[in-house]
């Protein structure tokens, strides 16, 4: 990515429930956006939402199931992240439970790699 750049904002709106056969979803997008290259991943863990369903989760401290809204952005080049989203796109249709993809277009300002810590 260059600073001052067009970008792709990808996000998808699934559950932090929602497994992709062993693993949790969110963790196999994030591990694939490394996997492909792209730029950058972060996952954000809500506090309540509710999607196509109707049915409001949200996070109270004694329950012991965790189900939240989890929201999965990726940005990086706008080819780069249609083709990753071509790649991704099968395992989100195939998921029993309902999920969101949205993506709008983005400037990035600033990317700039840092020192890894030893």
């Amino acid at each position: 990515m260059e600073n001052y750049s067009k970008a792709l904002r990808l996000r998808i709106y699934i559950s932090s429930t929602d497994k992709l056969k062993h693993s949790l979803l969110f963790e196999t997008i994030v591990y694939q956006a490394k996997r492909y290259g792209l730029a950058g991943a972060t996952v954000y863990k809500g506090i309540m939402g509710y999607g196509a369903s109707s049915v409001i989760h949200s996070y109270k401290f004694w329950e012991i199931t965790e189900k939240l809204p989890v929201t999965v952005e990726v940005v990086d080049k706008e080819e780069n992240i249609r083709n990753f989203y071509d790649k991704i796109k099968p395992f989100l249709e195939d998921m029993r439970y309902g999920c969101m993809v949205t993506a709008e277009p983005i400037e990035v300002w600033l990317y700039k790699e840092g020192t890894k810590r030893d």
